[in-house]
Formats: C-alpha cells, structure tokens, sequence
C-alpha cells in the first residue's frame, strides 16, 4: 500500500506551497493529461494516466512509496476522493482542495448558488439530470463527453430554459457563453464544462432572504404535507380528485427527484403539483383547456414547475418523454395500455365500478405488470354538526414492473 495519498485539487491557479510540497516527494502521479503536463511533477515519478478511477486506485493502493492524485476543482465535491477511499482500496488520503468547477462557474456568471440543483450528468443518467432540469429553476450540471450542453438541450426539447455553459474553467481557452436552450444544439462544446440551467418560477431574487438548506429557496413557505383537501368555495371533488385516492395514488407512485411523473387527464392538477413539490419534474396532460389553465395557475401558486400539455390521450402521448411513473386519471383501459407500452416503472389508476377496474387490472396483467387493487371509501364529516358532508367510493389500481434480472 502507498505510504501517503494526497489528492490536490487544480483550479488552473497556481499551487499552494502544500500542493507543491507533496508533489516535490511524490513517487507516483496520477491525473488527466493537462495534470500530467505540469513542470512540478518530479521527472522519475511514475505517471498514471486516469481513466478508470478504479483501475487508478488499485494501482496506487499496490504503490510503495508517495502517491499523488491530481483532479480538477474540488476533488472531494463529487470527485475522486470517494472513489479513493472506498473500503475496497483501503486508502487514507490527505486532501488539498481547490476551488470546485461549480462555485468557479456561477461566480463567472456573477450567481449565488445556495439555492442551486447540482447534478452530474453522463450517458447513465442524463435522462435523469435533465428532469432534474425540468423541475428546478436553477440547476448546475457537471456534464461528461455525450453529455453535454447539445444532449441536454435535445432531450429538454418544449421547456425553455437559459443556459450559461462554461467551458475549460481556469485554463487559457476558458469561455462563457450565454444562450437559450433551444440554440445550444446547435454549437460544438469543449470539455470539460459546466452548464448552469435557469428558468421557470420560482426563482430568488438578489434581495431574497437568505436560505438556510443548500439546493433550496429560502423558507420552503408552500405548506406542509402533501393531498391535502380542497378548500375554499366550490364544488365537491369529482371522482378521482379526493384527498383520500391522491394521497393513495402518490404513496404508490412514490415520486422523487430525478424522476418523470406524467399525470394523464389531471383535472384540478392537484397530484401534479404535489408529485411537483416532492422534487420530481412532472408533465400534466388533459384535453380541457381551462384544466390546463388551472394547473399552470396552481403550479404557481405553489412554487412549482409543471410542464402542461393540452391535448387527449393516447395520441398526445406520443412525442412525451419517457416517464418513470404515470398517474392515468381519465380515459381507461385504452389509455393505461398506451401508457404500458412506455414500460414507466409504476402505474396508477382508479375506477368507479368493478367492472371498469377489471378491465384496467387485466390491460396491466397482459402487458406484463404485477397489480393490486382495492376499494377505498372515504367519508368526511362536518366537524360542527358530525353529519356527512361528502362520501368517495373509488377502486385504486397499482401496477409495478418487475424489475429485470
């Protein structure tokens, strides 16, 4: 095992006497080919070219001498030193940190970033990253090769958004450059980047007050909890809009950041607002449009994003991205096998008579699904007299996809 392991953070200034000092002893030096370059590695240090973190740290955890590990920002803030400290290579690392890529970028851009999404993206989980996107006013991405500002772009096709891409932070052919999503496919980028995603609502202003939780507004003021009841004037809610089934509907979803939830036929768009408000992006669908009107109204209201979609399902769902867990609030059997077809993790549905909830139940069967359904009935009662104000009685559908071995 290597006598010492220090990990220096490079930000493109030049180096802390600590940083030089381990470098001076270092018998063996890891890092990108830009690290390896540096005048102030030892010239009969062995140099490690990395590419596999993991093929990396076996090397300099059979090393015998003085190990350094040169990367990019802060090493610590999703970078190498927990690939290097991991039970398996056994390592115990002194850090010299820098200042990581993400602060560099939104100082460039002139931000705060306490209330910042950070995320990383690469070809396994861009498609997640970018819902990240969709459901956050602002996002800052460490991107990879094939996934970078063009693919995020492309796949945040019908949300507008700004980005502001900073390319080869530190170093001579730094660049910041500030455009639409919508034009960011349409230029070559350079690695390594950062892109800062920004718009919708609910964004702070210079003057806001201060937020106490990194990654959040300041003041989470939208409310506890989550189905709440409907209040107010108006109607009682119609089927498929009581607390009760939302509540049960959102506990088998079980929606998250990262996650895609389409709510089809959302009417008041209350389950997409509260999908919404638990961190996931969130697409509402309904053919009425003073529903979708509603929606945009409530997802305002609640400080939320909520991409809204006019149109009737199926046919409007086929240009959507794919979803990781689909509420089906109106339109049937019909309707459950279009979204089936997408193979989401998980489904919901209700009916209102056993025969209807049949035909969903066998819909999900048949496309592979394992379902459960239960009759929920729910009474309210007026608090001052103890009499009952509003009864549902409602079949719940739940499908899962099992999960491939």
């Amino acid at each position: 095992m290597a006598d010492r392991v220090t990990v220096i953070g490079w930000d493109g200034s030049p180096l802390t006497a600590a940083a030089r000092s381990a470098l001076s002893a270092a018998t063996l030096v890891a890092g990108a080919a830009h690290h390896l370059a540096l005048p102030e590695i030892p010239p009969g240090a062995e140099r490690i070219r990395l590419g596999s973190l993991g093929l990396a740290a076996r090397r300099i955890a059979g090393h015998r001498g003085t190990a350094v590990v040169l990367a990019d920002g802060d090493p610590g803030f999703f970078g190498v030193v927990r690939t290097l400290r991991a039970p398996e290579h056994g390592l115990e690392v002194e850090v010299v940190p820098a200042v990581s890529a993400v602060a560099a970028a939104f100082a460039r851009a002139g931000m705060p970033w306490d209330d910042a999404q950070v995320v990383v993206a690469h070809r396994r989980t861009l498609r997640r990253a970018v819902n990240v996107c969709r459901a956050h006013p602002k996002v800052a991405v460490l991107t990879a090769p094939g996934a970078g500002p063009a693919e995020l772009a492309l796949l945040l096709d019908g949300v507008h958004r700004t980005f502001v891409i900073c390319e080869e932070l530190g170093t001579d052919r730094e660049r910041v450059t500030v455009l639409t999503s919508d034009k960011a496919a349409d230029h070559s980028w350079r690695d390594p980047n950062v892109v800062i995603v920004i718009g919708g609502g609910g964004q702070v202003s210079a003057t806001a007050e201060a937020p106490w939780l990194f990654g959040h507004g300041p003041g989470l003021t939208t409310g506890r909890g989550w189905a709440r009841p409907r209040t107010g004037p108006g109607a009682p809610a119609a089927e498929g809009e009581s607390a009760q089934l939302r509540a049960a509907q959102l506990a088998r979803l079980g929606p998250r950041p990262g996650d895609l939830v389409w709510d089809i036929g959302t009417g008041s768009g209350a389950l997409a607002v509260d999908a919404a408000a638990l961190g996931a992006a969130v697409i509402a669908v309904d053919a009425d449009p003073r529903a979708c009107e509603g929606v945009t109204a409530a997802a305002r209201k609640r400080g939320v994003q909520i991409q809204v979609v006019p149109g009737r399902a199926p046919h409007v769902l086929e240009n959507l991205p794919e979803p990781d867990v689909v509420r089906v609030g109106g339109g049937g059997a019909p309707v459950v096998a279009a979204v089936a077809d997408r193979r989401p993790e998980r489904i919901v549905s209700h009916a209102s008579t056993r025969d209807e909830a049949e035909a969903i139940g066998r819909t999900l069967t048949e496309h592979g699904y394992a379902v459960e359904c239960a009759l929920l009935q729910s009474v309210g009662l007026d608090t001052r007299t103890w009499t009952e104000q509003e009864r549902s009685v409602v079949f719940l559908l739940a499908a899962e996809r099992p999960v491939s071995r």
